[in-house]
């Protein structure tokens, strides 16, 4: 049991359900809603997740061990060892080749598909980059965000042709992603990042921790915020310019939602003492808000059926699994 819980860990079981989602909904934005396509899809997204995680501990190992915090992390403890994580991430590499070709088996290999093999391997290879790599050098976090952006537009065009709400979900992914990694985890980790020699833009533009308080630049909170609201811009762009039906409840939740997001994104921004529980609090509210956001946006498109669905499976799967695993709900820790 001890050495399932340390293996759930290591995998992030608990936000695979919101992570493994972004291919599921790039394929539902060009048209598909067929289950087993769509469940292929999901294992796919899961395994890139999986991959990148795990390759991500094996690289910090050592750093790790410095942080008193970090100790708990199953290759720190030596609960498992680096090389069964080297081989998981074997497995999963060759996992989501054979999940391919199950999607695609009997149907013709076109040009959209091409393209989206081109986008699982650029996925795999900034995603490398940035976890082998990405404490040496400023700006990593972008590398992050286009691996995942590839992995969204890897399930639209695998099954189909993008469409504009497929362009803008693909943006939204990248912003989202790199305030996670660039903003979120960049005050989360500000106490202990300069003693591991991390180069990151948080502690670059001046964020530090001096005893139980956090000092945030001005520009630093600016670029957190620009993301987040031209996020909340991006929302609204189909609706105003292109022409998308809507209705208006849909309209007031989605704004609603929103300016939730923005409110805790506020509050993260303009913590004055280092609390991490406050921290995670703040990042992990902004992270259930900001998922139940382009489900809301789809509404009209493909039903409220689907949307409610993709609102309440990654929060069911994330509260079903965190308690198994000794965690605190919307407090994540690693």
């Amino acid at each position: 049991m001890f050495k399932i819980r340390a293996y759930a860990k290591l995998l992030r079981i608990p936000g695979l359900g919101a992570l493994a989602i972004p291919p599921v909904i790039a394929a539902i934005t060009v048209g598909v809603f067929d289950l087993h396509k769509l469940l292929i899809l999901f294992f796919i997204g899961a395994l890139a997740a999986i991959y990148g995680f795990i390759l991500n501990d094996y690289a910090d190992v050592e750093l790790d061990k410095l942080i008193k915090e970090l100790h708990g992390k199953p290759l720190v403890s030596g609960d498992i060892s680096r090389k069964n994580a080297i081989t998981i991430c074997i497995f999963c590499i060759l996992f989501s080749f054979l999940f391919i070709f199950i999607l695609w088996y009997g149907s013709t290999l076109d040009s959209y598909k091409f393209a989206a093999l081109l986008c699982i391997l650029l996925a795999g290879f900034f995603g490398s980059i940035y976890n082998l790599y990405g404490k040496k050098f400023v700006g990593s976090d972008f590398l992050v965000a286009v691996s995942m952006s590839f992995v969204f537009l890897f399930g639209a065009l695998s099954l189909g042709v993008p469409t504009i709400l497929t362009w803008i979900i693909f943006i939204l992914t990248f912003n989202q992603t790199l305030h996670m990694n660039a903003v979120e985890g960049g005050i989360k980790d500000s106490d202990h990042d300069f003693i591991m020699g991390v180069n990151n833009i948080a502690l670059r533009s001046g964020v530090k921790v001096d005893g139980n308080k956090i000092f945030i630049p001005q520009h630093f909170k600016a670029f957190g915020m620009g993301i987040r609201l031209f996020s909340a811009f991006l929302l609204f762009v189909p609706f105003v310019f292109f022409g998308y039906e809507y209705n208006l409840g849909q309209i007031i939740v989605l704004t609603v939602a929103a300016l939730g997001v923005i409110y805790f994104n506020i509050k993260l921004l303009y913590i004055k003492t280092f609390d991490r529980e406050a921290i995670r609090k703040y990042i992990g509210l902004q992270s259930f808000l900001r998922y139940s956001l382009v489900p809301i946006m789809l509404v009209s498109i493909i039903g409220i059926y689907y949307s409610i669905i993709l609102i309440v499976f990654p929060i069911v799967w994330y509260i079903i699994f965190t308690p198994l695993l000794g965690e605190k709900l919307f407090k994540p820790r690693m």
